[in-house]
């Protein structure tokens, strides 16, 4: 049987989580989803839709869609879908998870590569996070959910665009791709996002992300490993912006905040040892893993006629050979990593070492 793709929804409370539910739930887009909400609190999609019996787990809405809640924890309910669909008692294509708007999305997305049964029935499609743009601001000043969020995002949905003003939202989609540059930022309004935005994003299939976002490194070149000498800024250049790699970046709304997720890019055009940058990822991830969020690359591997796929999220870290380097293809390593106060030098010295 194909394996289920899996999305999960974050977002912080008031961000629209509810209102994209309530429009994939009740749209007739032809396709059976399972919905599996984290709470069935007082601002959740029950209140509308789900008025039929709430002491049921499982609740059919008449659309073929499926709504649950964790009533243990996120692995039961997720084997007992699986387990009923396998039977035929429940027919649905896909899950989505609703976090609690205080939750951090990174154990939510572990349970589907920890868990063999879940492993076996599951798969992990994309994080999309909601970001209310009318309060963003102050709560990613104040709360490292909003932060950590944002860095482990696939894609971001920014709502509320129509109560602040533009030059508002274009500071705060600045400040975002600071913090993650590889999650493509869409502005919506009430929840009417296109469902090709939401489903099928593939952001944790290791190849088919390259192919559908091939721009997501090109954060400038200021964080790139060009050579040993090279001057390390503290804000890259991104797409839309005009300051060149190492200039100063003339945002200074951006720059009153000192967020702890940030990220940083490696590039270099040397093949790396294989054996040095396994023991070098292994022990970083050992040291760091709990404040790394995501991390992702395109390897350059010494003696290899392929690139190397890699990602990971906190301790989890995965590899895939990619497709061959094509003739006349400059061949080169490209990396990202989002997370909480990452030593960059650490990072960046570590992995230049790890060169052939």
């Amino acid at each position: 049987m194909a394996l289920i793709p899996a999305t999960i929804v974050t977002g912080f409370l008031g961000s629209g989580k509810t209102t994209l539910l309530k429009r994939v739930l009740t749209e007739a887009h032809g396709q059976k989803i399972a919905v599996i909400e984290n709470e069935f609190g007082e601002e959740n999609i029950d209140n509308e839709i789900l008025v039929q019996d709430r002491t049921e787990q499982i609740i059919q809405l008449n659309n073929g869609c499926v709504c649950c809640s964790i009533r243990e924890d996120l692995r039961t309910t997720l084997a007992d879908l699986a387990e009923k669909r396998r039977k035929g008692e429940l027919h649905f294509d896909r899950v989505v998870i609703e976090t609690t708007g205080l939750a951090d999305p990174g154990p939510v997305a572990q349970t589907f590569f920890m868990d063999d049964e879940i492993a076996e029935s599951y798969l992990l499609d994309s994080i999309l996070t909601l970001v209310d743009a009318v309060h963003a601001d102050q709560q990613l000043d104040q709360r490292q959910e909003a932060r950590r969020q944002i860095g482990f995002a696939d894609q971001i949905f920014i709502s509320k665009t129509d109560l602040v003003d533009d030059a508002k939202v274009e500071a705060l989609i600045h400040r975002i791709k600071h913090m993650n540059p590889r999650a493509p930022q869409t502005r919506v309004n009430f929840g009417k996002v296109p469902l090709a935005d939401v489903f099928d994003l593939r952001g944790f299939n290791l190849n088919a992300k390259l192919d559908i976002d091939p721009e997501f490194l090109n954060a400038g070149d200021a964080h790139g490993l060009h050579d040993h000498d090279h001057d390390h800024h503290d804000h890259d250049s991104h797409e839309g912006h005009d300051h060149k790699p190492g200039e100063a970046c003339d945002h200074p709304h951006h720059h009153a905040h000192d967020d702890d997720v940030k990220s940083f890019v490696f590039r270099s055009d040397k093949a790396f040892s294989p054996a040095r940058l396994e023991d070098f990822l292994g022990s970083i991830v050992q040291v760091y893993g709990p404040k790394m969020l995501r991390y992702k690359g395109v390897l350059h591997m010494k003696g290899s006629d392929r690139k190397v796929i890699f990602q990971g999220v906190h301790q989890l870290m995965g590899s895939d050979l990619g497709p061959k380097w094509a003739p006349g293809e400059k061949k080169g390593s490209k990396m990202v990593f989002i997370g909480i106060d990452l030593p960059r030098d650490i990072f960046l010295q570590g992995l230049e070492a790890c060169l052939a």
